[in-house]
């Protein structure tokens, strides 16, 4: 083993380490955080949508400017979980109405990171933007099925809110690109996301004029020790549904997890009920799955 010129790559990483996060400290102060090539048509459909009291008929006007948009919103309502009934919909207008604004967004958000996942420039990182946009749509389908069977959650707001939890890593990966130093340690890549993911996360919802209810339950997603009062919150369903997908494949470790952290036990959950979820909701979550893929 060459000790002597590892030492030199290991000053690298460090050094820009320390770089990276003294850009991600000044674009949070600056307080103008936007996704690097985000499309222009999914800051347009946020910037509608912000407009509690919009007209439908704006909202489809806006998405039937981009047919690939279009087409993700009607995969979406046509959709095993969001379409139940079976009754397929072919018009723009009639999907909207039935699968809500917030699954508007959701349809918007995958559309957006599809477009970002084809970018040339992010080719580089295409493997582990592929394995975060997976995991998100996981926690994302996870998160519908908790909120519909053990909560008064809305299911559509805690798809939207699953789906957005990762934003802020895809924000580090895009920037990180710029970097290839970073990925020489993962173990540090590692520690700066953790560090860091919220609170770009919650600043980048802010920007786009997501719901403060969202914007809080992803800011809090990670606060294993918070005191729940009242009823199962968004922010339990999103504890929860990162859990389950974190301890995929390990149900002893899910379970004591499950017994320990408070907001998740206040849903009802156990790892017999965590597996039956899964189980019947199997074809639900591979749906909505295979919509925002």
């Amino acid at each position: 083993m060459n000790t002597a010129a590892q030492v030199p790559q290991v000053a690298l990483a460090a050094d820009a380490s320390f770089a990276f996060v003294q850009a991600l400290a000044t674009e949070l102060s600056s307080g103008k955080v936007e996704l690097p090539g985000f499309p222009d048509i999914a800051l347009r459909v946020q910037r509608v949508l912000a407009d509690e009291n919009v007209s439908p008929d704006r909202v489809v006007k806006v998405i039937s400017t981009e047919p690939v948009l279009a087409s993700q919103v009607l995969l979406m309502a046509n959709s095993v979980a969001l379409n139940p009934s079976g009754k397929q919909v072919s018009d723009l207008r009639t999907a909207v109405a039935r699968i809500g604004l917030n699954t508007v967004r959701t349809a918007t958000i995958a559309f957006a990171v599809r477009q970002l996942r084809a970018a040339a420039e992010l080719k580089p990182v295409a493997r582990q933007l592929e394995e975060l946009w997976q995991r998100n749509v996981l926690i994302a389908s996870l998160c519908y099925v908790v909120a519909r069977r053990c909560s008064q959650v809305s299911p559509d707001t805690a798809l939207l809110a699953g789906l957005l939890l990762g934003v802020g890593r895809l924000y580090i990966l895009t920037r990180a690109v710029r970097h290839p130093a970073l990925f020489s340690n993962p173990s540090t890549y590692q520690l700066i996301e953790r560090d860091w993911h919220l609170s770009i996360a919650t600043a980048l919802l802010e920007n786009w004029e997501i719901s403060p209810d969202i914007v809080a339950a992803v800011r809090d997603s990670e606060d294993y020790a918070r005191e729940p009062r009242g009823p199962a919150s968004l922010t339990d369903v999103l504890l929860a549904a990162n859990m389950i997908a974190v301890f995929a494949g390990q149900p002893d470790f899910l379970e004591a997890r499950l017994q320990t952290v408070k907001a998740v036990a206040k849903l009802g959950l156990t790892r017999a009920l965590c597996e039956t979820l899964q189980q019947e909701s199997a074809q639900e979550i591979a749906a909505l799955r295979e919509a925002l893929r």
